[in-house]
C-alpha cells in the first residue's frame, strides 16, 4: 500500500477539522434562532410541560400527592388554577388564593334570585371569569385548553355521586394536558371525614403556596369546636335538650322531613338530636316520626323558603299533626342558616352552632352575640362580614325565633 506524504495528511487533518468546525457552528446558530424566535419549540416544551402528557419536567416543576394519590408534577410557582367540583372554589377562597382563578362552572356564572354560597356573596367578581364547563365537575376539556390554566383543583361532595376520582381526573389531565389535582371534600360528621378536609386544604395549599394558610384554618376549626364543646360540657344528661333541625337543604331546598341526624351544631353542644339514630348520612323521615319524637326544640334550615309555600315553615303552619309539636306550642322554633349549597359551606356550620348554643342554654353563651360571632367567623374564612347579606337573601329569618 502507497504510503501517504506527511504534507497530504495534514491537509487532510486540517479539512476534516474544518468541516467538523461548521457542523457545530451551524448547528449552534440553528438551535439559537429556534430558542429566540420561539420557532420549532410547542408553547409547553418551553414552559417546561411534556407535549401531550401534561406532565412537566422534574427541573421545571414539584410533585404532589394528591387525595386520591396520584402523583401529579405542577409548577413550582403556581399562577393560575381553575376549579372543578362542587366546593372546590370555595376552599380556594378560605386559602385566600382567589386571585389565581382564570375560568370557573356553570353554577359559579350562574344569576340566582338567592345566592346561600358566603364566599359567592364575599366574591361577585368570580361570575366574570370564563366557563370551564358545567358544574359537579362536568368539565369542558377544549374550554379548559382554550383558559390555559396551569392546574385543575378538582374535587366533589364526599359520598355524592358526583364525587370525582382518580381515574375521571387522570382523563382530564390526560385530554387537556393540564395538571390535576384531586382530592375527596370531606364534611364535619365524623372524624374520618373531617380529617378529609384537614388532608384537601394541605393538599390544595401546597399546590398554589398557601401552605401557612391551611394550617392555620384547620387551627381555628379545630380550636372553635373545641371552644363550643367546652362551654356545654357537663351538662347532665337529664338536662340536655331534645332538638330536630328540619328543610336541610341539599342538592337543593327541601320540607320539614329533610333533616341531618349527625348534625354538626348539635354534636358540638351536646344537644339529644332526635333523629341520631338513624345513621350519619342525610335523611329524609317520616312526619309521623317526628310527631312521636316530639322534640323541646325545633331549629329551621331556612333555605327551606325556596320549596315555595314558606316550605317547613308553611307546613308548621298547616300540618294539624305538626302544630301540636310541643315546640310549635311553646314557641320554641328557630332559623339556622343553610349551609349546604355547592356541598357545605363550614363557616356556617361554625355560625350555626353558636346560635344552636345560645337557644339551648343562654347561660353558657352568654358573652356571644350570635350575629356578631357569624361575621367573625365569616371574617376569618372569606375576608368580608357577610351575615346581614346572606340572611337578607331569606327574608331575615335566619337566627331569630319563627312566628307560628
Amino acid at each position: 500500500m502507497k504510503r501517504l506524504s506527511s504534507n497530504k495528511m495534514n491537509k487532510i487533518i486540517f479539512i476534516g477539522v474544518l468541516i467538523v468546525a461548521l457542523i457545530a457552528t451551524s448547528g449552534c446558530s440553528s438551535k439559537s434562532t429556534s430558542v429566540e424566535d420561539g420557532e420549532g419549540v410547542s408553547p409547553a416544551e418551553s414552559a417546561g410541560v411534556t407535549p401531550n402528557t401534561g406532565e412537566l419536567t422534574e427541573a421545571a416543576g414539584i410533585t404532589i400527592t394528591d387525595g386520591f394519590g396520584r402523583n401529579v408534577t405542577i409548577p413550582k410557582n403556581v399562577e393560575s388554577v381553575v376549579c372543578s367540583g362542587s366546593g372546590s372554589l370555595r376552599y380556594l377562597v378560605y386559602l385566600q388564593a382567589q386571585d389565581l382563578v382564570v375560568g370557573v362552572d356553570s353554577l359559579e356564572k350562574k344569576e340566582s334570585e338567592i345566592e346561600g354560597r358566603p364566599y359567592a356573596l364575599a366574591n361577585p367578581q368570580l361570575k366574570d371569569y370564563p366557563l370551564i364547563g358545567e358544574f359537579r365537575g362536568k368539565d369542558d376539556p377544549e374550554k379548559i385548553i382554550n383558559i390555559n390554566p396551569q392546574v385543575v383543583l378538582k374535587t366533589g361532595a364526599t359520598g355524592q355521586p358526583s364525587a370525582t376520582n382518580a381515574a375521571e381526573a387522570d382523563s382530564l389531565q390526560e385530554k387537556t394536558g393540564v395538571s390535576v389535582i384531586s382530592f375527596p371534600y370531606g364534611s364535619l360528621k365524623n372524624e374520618e371525614q373531617k380529617a378529609e378536609i384537614y388532608s384537601s386544604l394541605r393538599i390544595m395549599g401546597k399546590t398554589v403556596g398557601k401552605e401557612a394558610r391551611a394550617e392555620e384554618i384547620i387551627a381555628y376549626i379545630e380550636a372553635t369546636m373545641e371552644d363550643l364543646e367546652n362551654r356545654t360540657a357537663g351538662i347532665p344528661e337529664s338536662e340536655k335538650k331534645t332538638v330536630y333541625v328540619g328543610g336541610v337543604s341539599m342538592a337543593g331546598a327541601h320540607g320539614i322531613i329533610s333533616t341531618e341526624p349527625a348534625y354538626p351544631p348539635f354534636l358540638w353542644v351536646n344537644a339529644n338530636n332526635v333523629a341520631a339514630g338513624i345513621g350519619t348520612d342525610h335523611a329524609d323521615i317520616a312526619k309521623e316520626a317526628l310527631v312521636d319524637w316530639d322534640p323541646e326544640y325545633l331549629f329551621i334550615d331556612i333555605g327551606t323558603i325556596q320549596v315555595g309555600n314558606e316550605g317547613a315553615i308553611g307546613e308548621l303552619k298547616n300540618d294539624k299533626a305538626l302544630a301540636g309539636l310541643s315546640a310549635v306550642k311553646n314557641k320554641k322554633v328557630y332559623g339556622v342558616i343553610p349551609y349546604n349549597y355547592y356541598s357545605t359551606n363550614y363557616e356556617s356550620v361554625l355560625a350555626n352552632a353558636y346560635f344552636v348554643g345560645k337557644v339551648l342554654y343562654p347561660d353558657r353563651f352568654e358573652d356571644i352575640d350570635p350575629e356578631a360571632k357569624a361575621d367573625e367567623i365569616y371574617t376569618f374564612f372569606l375576608g368580608k362580614p357577610v351575615f346581614s347579606d346572606l340572611n337578607g337573601q331569606y327574608n331575615d329569618t335566619g337566627f331569630k325565633q319563627i312566628p307560628l
